[in-house]
């Protein structure tokens, strides 16, 4: 079995391989009276998994699905997400990847992910919630990493599962084609006024127990963005191109290679900038290039 348990209360973290580093993630187990539910059947659920009742999944990213073959069940998500659920070829687009990667990618999502669609998926909305039996399940709409991303909290046991916004040093991700740093940075606010006893993330960080202990993670992982427009700020003491930017990295460190580099790279300057130019501290020079004020 490639997954280990931690319990806290009702809920059954299944924490990934690597403490749920990518490729891997942690998906969890919820149990009432009358019926139990899987989110996020990750990559170590591939061979082995729990049974379940229902799988619901917080957004549409191939290391939060890998194991949904393992199960013959209703699946759900939000509406923003469920067409990238439904089939890899919508997943696929939306990573907004050059033509040419898009090829090994899809064989990736195939081979390495066991990603095949799952066209009878249904969607949920915010605040939705499913009773298990003397446990719910309701759905926290937190969207910015994907349109549909969110979280689930469970009581009674009060257990937030906030997925990808995952308290590590890396920070927001928001690189993909419909990503939002704006809706980021507002489920960001969200999450900090859900009262919780238990606050469970997707990747390393695993579980943060208290409200106080939360908000302060949660505070440190905002403040990536923040260094991130700094950082953008000073490269534009000079005028520079949204190329010229990307090429810099406002994401990446200098030795990650790969066809998503770039993509990514120039979306997240591109928002940045966008947040830069409304607040009037950067200016539009003429010719594709920007300028710090």
């Amino acid at each position: 079995m490639s997954w280990s348990t931690e319990i806290y209360g009702g809920v059954t973290v299944l924490v990934g391989a690597e403490r749920g580093a990518y490729p891997y993630s942690n998906s969890l187990l919820v149990r009432g009276r009358t019926a139990s539910l899987v989110v996020d059947p990750s990559l170590s659920l591939a061979e082995e998994a729990p049974e379940a009742d229902l799988v619901l999944v917080s957004h549409a990213h191939e290391d939060h699905i890998a194991g949904l073959g393992r199960y013959d069940v209703p699946v759900r998500t939000h509406g923003g997400d469920l067409a990238a659920l439904r089939s890899r070829e919508v997943m696929l687009a939306g990573l907004g990847l050059p033509a040419e990667a898009a090829t090994e990618t899809d064989r990736m999502l195939r081979e390495q992910f066991h990603i095949t669609g799952r066209p009878e998926a249904t969607a949920f909305t915010d605040g939705e919630v499913f009773d298990l039996g003397g446990r719910t399940v309701t759905v926290v709409h937190l969207p910015g990493h994907t349109p549909g991303h969110c979280g689930f909290l469970v009581e009674p046991d009060g257990f937030l599962f906030v997925a990808d916004i995952d308290l590590t040093s890396f920070g927001p991700y928001y690189g993909d084609l419909h990503s939002s740093l704006p809706d980021f940075e507002a489920s960001l606010r969200k999450c900090r006024e859900i009262e919780a006893r238990w606050y469970g993330t997707s990747h390393q960080k695993g579980v943060t127990e208290g409200a106080a202990a939360f908000r302060e993670r949660l505070d440190r992982y905002a403040q990536v963005v923040e260094r991130r427009d700094a950082a953008l700020l000073a490269l534009l003491r000079e005028p520079r191109t949204v190329e010229e930017i990307a090429a810099h990295r406002l994401v990446y460190r200098p030795h990650v290679e790969g066809p998503h580099v770039r993509p990514v790279e120039r979306r997240t300057a591109a928002q940045h900038l966008d947040r830069l130019l409304a607040a009037g501290l950067v200016t539009d020079v003429g010719d594709g290039r920007y300028r710090a004020r």
